[in-house]
C-alpha cells in the first residue's frame, strides 16, 4: 500500500465521520421537534430501533418480553393480562384436581 492510497483512506474515513456527525445532529433534532409536538422520543427511539428488526424476529421478541412480564406479574392488571390470567386460570386449576 502506498502512502497515497493509505492517505486516501484517512481522508475518506475523516470526511464520512463528519457526515455521520451532521446526521447525528440532524437526528438529534427531529428528537428534539417530537418532543416539542408531545410525543416522547424515548418511545420513538424503541419504535425506531423495532422497525429495524425483520417482522419475525420483532414478533420473537415481543413474545418473548410478553411472557417473561406475565412471569413477573406485569401484565396482570391490564386488559390483555386479565385474559391472560382468565386463559391460563382453569387449566391450572384442572390441573390442581387432577381432571
Amino acid at each position: 500500500m502506498s502512502n497515497s492510497q493509505l492517505k486516501s483512506i484517512v481522508e475518506r474515513i475523516e470526511k464520512l465521520e463528519e457526515e455521520k456527525s451532521a446526521i447525528a445532529e440532524d437526528i438529534k433534532g427531529v428528537y428534539a421537534e417530537s418532543k416539542g409536538n408531545g410525543f416522547e422520543p424515548k418511545i420513538i427511539k424503541q419504535i425506531v430501533a423495532m422497525r429495524r428488526k425483520d417482522a419475525t424476529k420483532r414478533r420473537e421478541e415481543q413474545e418473548m418480553l410478553a411472557i417473561y412480564m406475565t412471569e413477573l406479574g406485569m401484565l396482570a392488571d391490564t386488559p390483555l393480562g386479565r385474559a391472560a390470567v382468565a386463559r391460563d386460570l382453569p387449566a391450572a386449576v384442572d390441573d390442581e384436581d387432577g381432571f
